[in-house]
């Protein structure tokens, strides 16, 4: 089997594409990697081999960030901003799967591109697999709007705001994707995600649902002859500052925009210093210098598996990647979400009592020192090391199960179809 994995996005939703790469080919499978072009240097640093596809990551946040639109009190101009940021980078995904679709005999996708890969899949009648870190077809079982009190709306009112929610997406993709073209090839939504995490969502998505796809055998950071994204000098500083100290805070917002990074930081050493914690900040793409001192340390990023099992609390903003590694750690959450899918996180795991949500643009100092009070509740730490002890760690294998599964019944069908024709 010769796959296509194109997977754009940040480093979340980069990273379990190439877990899932590595797992087809262990399986024996040809697979061409192709990631956003900020990303494919980490892959590399992992002995995975990629190419790159699309816009730099890194360009569309900015895009978004500098667009005043966004912030603008005329709902029509920050609806037009949406929409043109949708677009963005949409052209250059076409042109670039296009190119390296053909010889492949299946195309896999995360959900940033995945319309874009699958009407390039389409157009050269390959199946489909897109990989949804979030339930983000229509159902009735999660709440449209990711607010606490949209939890006691009917289902109905839900299915319906995901189905309006999915034809404005399209609406904003129609003059950048061409018109459906060739036959309607086989293809399949994996829920790479815990449905437990949604109630009653496993009986009204038809999945397959594989879990969470972590890094199960720790191949992203362990040594294997391959570059660690941190210095080894680095990795080795913050291994000894962990085990100088008490169990430390961890804050990581990844891609995430934190505003002014020095009022940022001075907030979180204030909160931390009140508490009587240690502070650990994965500084991600913030402009945050490295150091470390007795009660503070900071670093660009941090192995979660590794480091989030040690800490007495996560705050993050909610992307499924980190979420899923605090929930594996069995270590109490403060969500502060930013955008997409973070809001939906936030509200899940505070209804399920394993984490405290707000807006980032709504955190403060006394309102972080309230929201960790909550997660620091016997009840929240309780509840958050009863769920780590049944996480499921095979999703990457169920994953690639599925996508087996999914070329081998569209090669039946092909071959059905060819009786039908004889």
């Amino acid at each position: 089997m010769r796959s296509l994995l194109a997977f754009t996005g940040s480093r979340g939703d980069a990273q379990p594409g190439i877990l899932l790469a590595c797992a087809l080919r262990e399986r024996g499978h040809d697979v061409t990697l192709a990631l956003a072009p900020n990303l494919v240097a980490f892959s590399h640093y992992h002995g995975v081999p990629a190419v790159p596809f699309g816009r730099d990551t890194a360009d569309l946040l900015d895009a978004q960030r500098t667009d005043q639109r966004f912030t603008s009190r005329d709902p029509r101009a920050r609806l037009r901003a949406l929409f043109d940021l949708q677009r963005r980078g949409v052209p250059e995904q076409l042109d670039d799967l296009r190119a390296l679709a053909p010889g492949h005999d299946v195309v896999v996708a995360g959900m940033a591109g995945e319309e874009a890969a699958e009407s390039v899949a389409r157009a050269v009648g390959l199946p489909f697999a897109a990989v949804h870190f979030f339930p983000i077809q229509p159902n009735g079982a999660v709440p449209v709007a990711p607010v606490r009190w949209a939890a006691g709306l009917p289902g109905f009112v839900h299915r319906w705001g995901w189905s309006m929610l999915t034809r404005a997406r399209a609406a904003a993709l129609a003059p950048v994707l061409p018109a459906a073209t060739g036959p309607n090839t086989a293809s399949v939504r994996i829920q790479a995600y815990d449905p437990q995490l949604f109630p009653g969502v496993s009986q009204q998505l038809p999945g397959p649902f594989a879990g969470f796809p972590v890094d199960s055998d720790g191949f992203l950071t362990s040594a294997m002859g391959c570059v660690h994204p941190e210095p080894p000098s680095l990795t080795s500083s913050l291994e000894s500052w962990l085990e100088a100290g008490t169990a430390p805070i961890y804050v990581g917002f990844g891609s995430m925009d934190v505003g002014d990074p020095a009022a940022f930081v001075a907030t979180l050493r204030a909160v931390c210093a009140r508490r009587g914690r240690r502070l650990l900040l994965a500084s991600g793409w913030a402009t945050i210098g490295p150091g470390f001192e007795d009660d503070v340390a900071i670093v660009g990023q941090v192995d979660h598996a590794r480091v989030l099992p040690r800490c007495v609390a996560a705050v993050h903003h909610g992307g499924a990647g980190t979420t899923a590694a605090a929930l594996r750690a069995g270590v109490p959450q403060v969500i502060c979400s930013v955008q997409a899918d973070q809001p939906y996180w936030g509200q899940a795991l505070q209804r399920l009592g394993l984490a405290a949500t707000i807006p980032a643009k709504q955190l403060t100092g006394s309102r972080l020192d309230t929201l960790l009070d909550r997660v620091a509740h016997p009840d929240v730490v309780l509840r958050a090391a009863t769920y780590a002890a049944g996480f499921a760690a095979d999703g990457v294998e169920r994953a690639a199960d599925a996508v087996e599964a999914l070329v081998g019944s569209s090669s039946t069908e092909l071959i059905r179809s060819a009786g039908r024709q004889l």
